[in-house]
Formats: structure tokens, sequence, C-alpha cells
């Protein structure tokens, strides 16, 4: 049914003007569409509406998309946390069998209805601040059965929460225990898996962890091969700790995002932008492990390379439930603008996970959007928390904090 929603601050991101701003608009969406977006003052006078709400200057953004995750998991790692404050390194804690291993061993003796009810309530966690669209990456199983059995709870979520949940393989995250001092017999078991995943639609991307402690662009490729084979977009966890010229690798490969990229050099900055390969910048991961060395935004912006902001929640290197907070970071550690990082949460995360239909508020496009209790955009980036949305709109439907979908008693006119 066609509903209006006027009088509000629109920031529409649609163009270059400053934030696509547009005083005093309205919106008007039928089922998951939005149908017209313009001044109040220019809603045409024989437009059907059967429910309109005021709201009365209120701010409104597209849908905020989290388009970096590993949600579905076991246990937690504060100790690692406990230890890294004392001096030891990341590469360190991994070597001794924690890091990514340990929540393997936690993940694999976990229940489904265990992860499953911990992966929604950090949903939730994410959709009460005005997430309309996540991605949800695999990676903590490491075998077959417990990599399946974890796309199969992603693909649950998605079936069960109001709001888009894309499906990521990251088999290739780390060697599991029992191929130690195997690695490429290892990815030939992650190749292999492939085939099978995707008939069952499990995955609706692939990924890989380049890096000195995880994989090689050899190994990242042999992967990539097989996604290519299979009709998979790629991405990859890129120059986090070392420059692996995983990058420019991926980008080869039409990647549709790199993340991470704090040892970026030139050459993968110009190769990613050829590519039109999305940067994704976590600086969550890059908070919690005290790194000193940021991303080169500098030369990401010369390049042109779009800029996405996400989370990166996990258990080890950034347990972080707050994309607002990401943003915030991405400003004072990554010296991004507020309006970069907006769009980073919105427009270019929709694009590094390969949605056209969202990220902007423009007819056409689906009806996710956010209202905000605040007078400027800016302020999205600037509060360190206590800035909760006051109505999310999922494909044309509000949805509340708890998950369930507003019924007309919810709605306040």
């Amino acid at each position: 049914m066609p509903i209006l929603w006027r009088h509000a601050q629109l920031a529409t991101l649609t163009d270059d003007a400053p934030w696509g701003w547009l005083a005093d608009g309205a919106l008007l969406t039928i089922g998951e569409r939005l149908v017209w977006l313009g001044r109040d003052a220019d809603l045409p006078g024989d437009a059907e509406v059967d429910a309109e709400y005021d709201l009365e200057g209120a701010l409104v953004t597209p849908g905020l998309v989290d388009c970096h995750t590993h949600l579905v998991y076991g246990g937690a790692r504060a100790d690692e946390f406990e230890a890294r404050l004392q001096g030891v390194s990341y590469a360190e804690i991994a070597r001794r069998g924690g890091g990514v291993l340990s929540t393997v061993r936690a993940t694999r003796e976990a229940a489904d209805e265990t992860l499953f009810a911990a992966a929604r309530r950090r949903a939730l966690a994410l959709l009460a601040e005005g997430v309309t669209t996540i991605e949800i990456k695999s990676g903590y199983g490491l075998n077959f059965a417990d990599e399946a059995r974890c796309l199969r709870i992603i693909r649950r979520l998605g079936r069960e929460l109001p709001l888009t949940v894309v499906a990521t393989f990251l088999g290739a995250h780390a060697l599991p225990p029992e191929f130690a001092g195997r690695p490429d017999d290892y990815v030939a078991e992650v190749c292999a898996w492939l085939p099978a995943l995707a008939a069952e639609g499990l995955a609706d991307a692939v990924d890989a962890f380049c890096e000195t402690i995880a994989f090689s662009n050899d190994q990242a490729r042999r992967v990539f091969d097989a996604a290519r084979a299979l009709g998979l977009p790629v991405k990859l966890h890129a120059e986090q700790l070392s420059d692996q010229g995983g990058a420019a690798l991926a980008a080869g490969y039409g990647a549709l995002s790199c993340d991470h990229l704090e040892y970026l050099n030139d050459a993968g900055a110009r190769a990613m932008a050829a590519a039109g390969t999305i940067a994704v910048l976590l600086p969550g991961a890059f908070y919690v492990l005290r790194e000193s060395r940021p991303p080169p935004i500098a030369a990401l912006r010369a390049a042109s390379v779009p800029l996405a902001v996400a989370t990166d929640h996990n258990p080890g290197s950034s347990p972080l439930l707050s994309l607002l907070l990401a943003m915030n970071l991405a400003c004072t550690l990554f010296r991004l603008t507020p309006e970069e990082a907006l769009r980073g949460a919105t427009i270019n995360a929709a694009r590094a996970l390969g949605l056209a239909d969202r990220g902007v508020l423009a007819v056409g496009k689906r009806a996710d959007f956010v209202v905000w209790p605040l007078n400027h955009p800016r302020e999205l980036a600037y509060w360190m928390g206590g800035c909760h949305p006051s109505r999310v709109i999922v494909g044309g439907r509000e949805v509340c904090a708890d998950g369930r979908v507003a019924n007309e008693a919810d709605l306040q006119p």
C-alpha cells in the first residue's frame, strides 16, 4: 500500500552535492520500493496514500549497510584482549593456537541453536542502530560440515530477521589444526567444497585471508579460480598486517572489495580503482589491535577508490557491535569526513556487496531508510553512543528493535 512520510530532512546521498541534502522533503513508498521523493511542497495532489506519517523535521538517511561481519561463532576471546594489553601480539597469539583457531574449536563444539541465538542477538544489536543490510562470513568451521552449517545459520538469519543478510564463504580464513603444515592440501579442500555449497545456494560471495599468518597469493588465487568457475564474486582480507600484494591480485579478479588495507601500496590502490573494487575500512580491528599504521586514505582518494566502513564484528580483533561507532572511529583514526563515513556505511558498503538497489534515497530503490532524532547527518559520526533511530524502515516495513515488524498499533502518525 502507498505510505507517505512527510516533513523530513533528507540526506539522500544521490549526487555530489553535500549529503544529497533535501530540506523539508517527503518519501512515498509502495511495497518495498520508493516511488516518489521530493520537496514536501511538490507532492503531487493526486497521489494516492493509504497511510501518512509526519516526521516533524526529523533526519532521514538510507538504511545503514554493515558490509563486513563475522557474526556466527562460538565462545569469546576476552582473554586474548587482556594478553594483547600485556604486550602479546596478534600474530603471536595465533602461533600459540589462539586467534581464529580458538574460535574454530568453540564453534565446532556449539550446537546450531546456540550459534543461531547468539548471532541473532548480535544482528538485532546492529538493527537497533539502523543497519538494514548485513554481510556475514563463515570461516569459523574450517571443515565442510561446520562451514556448511554456519552458512545455513546465516541463511536462516536472513529468513527470520526483517533485514537483508548476505552470506560470504570464508573457508580460507585460517589453517585448521588437522591440516597443520599442509596449507596447499587445505586450500584444495576449500576449493572442492565450493560446488556443493554453491549448489545449495549457501554463498553469495567468496572471501579469503591473504596474509603471512594465513594464506599466500597463490593459494588465494586458487580459491578465486574455483569461485569464478561457479560464477561467484570474490573479495579479500588484504594488506592488514603486511603488504602481500593481495589487493592487486583481488582486483585482477574484479573483486567486489578489499578489506583492511593498512599496508596497501599505491599500485594496489590503482589496481582497485581500475577494477571498481571498493576499499572496506575496518577501524574496529585497527583500534582493538592498537595498530599504528592506518590505511593510505590519501592514496585511495587520489585513485578515486570508493571507501566503505564496516564493523568487522568478530570475537578476536573487533568485538564491535555498533556501525555508528565504526563511523566515528573511521573519522577519528583514519581522518574520514563525516560525510565520507556515512557514504561508507551506506552506498559504498552496498557496492561492496554488489547491491545496486540500496544505499541511497532515490526513486526505484529499496525503501530501506532510517529516521533519526537529529538535526544533521554529521551527528551520526559525532556521537559516541546513545544515538538511536526513531524508526527503521526495511523494504517499506517499519521494524522494531526486537526484530518484529511493526503493526499499525505500534505506529504513531
